[in-house]
């Protein structure tokens, strides 16, 4: 998938553990796994909003893109 999650990097930045954003944001240490890993379909902007909230930063810091071809599908 061409989306990239630098979440794991933006929470060494803060210095704060996963278990601590998920109580932070009130969001499943399960669904942040997920994100995490880039496995996640799709991200609410609220969420997005509660994270970026959290950790001072912007959408751009936690997401990235990547062009990946298509036609290797």
């Amino acid at each position: 998938m061409p989306i990239i999650t630098n979440l794991d990097n933006m929470l060494a930045r803060k210095k704060m553990s996963l278990t601590e954003l998920s109580e932070r944001v009130n969001i499943t240490i399960a669904n942040l796994s997920i994100l995490k890993s880039g496995k996640a379909k799709a991200i609410r902007f609220s969420t997005l909003e509660a994270i970026c909230q959290e950790l001072d930063c912007k959408p751009g810091d936690i997401l990235d893109y990547t062009a990946e071809n298509i036609n290797n599908k």
